[in-house]
């Protein structure tokens, strides 16, 4: 079902309405986000009075949780098809990154339908989110039982396979933004440099740098320069910055009340109305107060004299340091389509300009030749939907030192799942 013209007049079937549908309201939540789009919005783009859009969804609850449900079964499909299609371990989770971004491309070209990207769970009611996280963490452990078969059958490296697995997800969770922002004519290469570095990693075969021999010094790991520590309405809207961060990546914007918020940091809601407007500058400013952290880990990390290996993998594993201590954690960018379109459009583009330090890293790795020729766009792309998907870590393994979870966790994205021949 392609994304051009409307379905509706010529008589196709109730499956393919229902499909037509969905795929149009996945690209509107996507481009859009779930609360700024309207069932009116789905109709309208679909030629559709908003009375026979009920007849295949009962709110926009129900169509938010439909659109990602089909995703969600459209992931297991997938999963279906390339263990039909080879018992290889490594060969599954490659066939499987590249036909998500096969996806991806072909609803962009007008060639497939859209899928709805796992932002707002959150937001949804109890039973419905419940359902989608079970199938999420059954694709999760699916996508983790072939790193585990690929290291017992000596096909993929030995590496620690919940962290891997969830670096690999994270790292394809942030795939539907950068393929719309990237050029065609460099999108559709995504898929064969995606599975290049998954593969082979980005580090040369004779590259000596190991991210192990160097820890990570965790007193360095400090909030954004520039802060005034001595102002005591500064301090008071970090704390909001840190409680409204958690709250919205657990419950998403909808579901994250400033009462709540106020309660946890035990002020008045007056306190709140202080400091911010509503709830949504509140969100808004835990955008701008994450990429103040990490702009100035980059910053300090790009003036340094460090190898371009130990800049890279320092920043990564110092920003991992945040999202998994109290400095953190970072905004998850699942609530970034609840912004209003002119500030989301602002924060992107800062996002992007603060991710380029990463793209610079690479670059200037590759003119050491200590990382391979692989595209640096992507893989800057990865690494920074893996950086943002590393909150919580605790939540999927056991962490007992933090910067060596950090290690395990990157080292997909350095040196790859494929076992050397060498």
């Amino acid at each position: 079902m392609t994304d051009n013209g409307s379905p509706f007049n010529r008589g196709i079937q109730h499956e393919a309405k229902h499909s037509a549908i969905l795929s149009r309201a996945a690209k509107l939540f996507n481009t859009k986000g779930a609360r700024s789009t309207t069932l009116s919005d789905v109709a309208d783009k679909l030629g559709l009075t908003k009375t026979s859009l009920y007849y295949y969804v009962k709110t926009k609850e129900d169509l938010i949780y439909q659109c990602y449900d089909a995703a969600m079964r459209q992931a297991h499909k997938t999963l279906d098809q390339v263990e039909q299609t080879t018992d290889d371990p490594l060969e599954r989770i490659l066939l499987f990154m590249e036909e998500n971004i096969s996806m991806i491309l072909k609803a962009l070209s007008g060639h497939g339908d859209y899928y709805a990207a796992p932002l707002e769970f959150a937001s949804l009611k109890d039973e419905h989110r419940e359902a989608l996280i079970h199938e999420y963490l059954r694709m999760f452990m699916r996508i983790r039982s072939y790193i585990r078969d690929g290291i017992e059958s000596n096909v993929i490296r030995p590496c620690h396979s919940t962290a891997t697995a969830r670096a690999l997800i994270g790292a394809l969770d942030w795939s539907f933004y950068w393929l719309y922002e990237m050029p065609r004519e460099e999108a559709v290469l995504a898929g064969s440099a995606l599975r290049n570095i998954v593969k082979h990693g980005l580090f040369a075969a004779d590259a000596q740098y190991q991210p192990a021999d160097h820890v990570l010094n965790a007193e360095g790991v400090v909030p954004a320069k520039g802060f005034d520590r001595e102002a005591q309405n500064r301090l008071k809207q970090e704390a909001f910055f840190k409680a409204g961060t958690r709250f919205f990546n657990r419950k998403g914007f909808n579901g994250t009340s400033l009462d709540e918020i106020a309660e946890h940091l035990q002020v008045s809601k007056g306190a709140f109305y202080y400091h911010f407007t509503n709830k949504e500058a509140l969100l808004t400013q835990c955008y701008e107060h994450s990429l103040d952290l990490t702009d100035a880990i980059y910053t300090d990390i790009g003036k340094s004299t460090m190898s371009a290996p130990q800049k890279l993998d320092t920043a990564c594993r110092q920003v991992f340091h945040i999202q998994n201590s109290d400095l953190g954690p970072l905004i998850r960018y699942n609530t970034i389509t609840a912004l209003p379109p002119p500030i989301r459009r602002r924060i992107l583009i800062r996002t992007q300009a603060s991710s380029d330090n990463l793209g610079q890293f690479i670059r200037e790795g590759q003119e050491e030749g200590t990382f391979r020729d692989v595209n640096a766009a992507i893989m800057q792309n990865m690494l920074e939907g893996a950086v943002n998907a590393a909150m919580d870590i605790s939540d999927w393994r056991r962490v007992d030192d933090i910067d060596q979870t950090a290690v395990e966790y990157f080292d997909v994205f350095y040196f790859g799942l494929a076992k050397s021949t060498n």
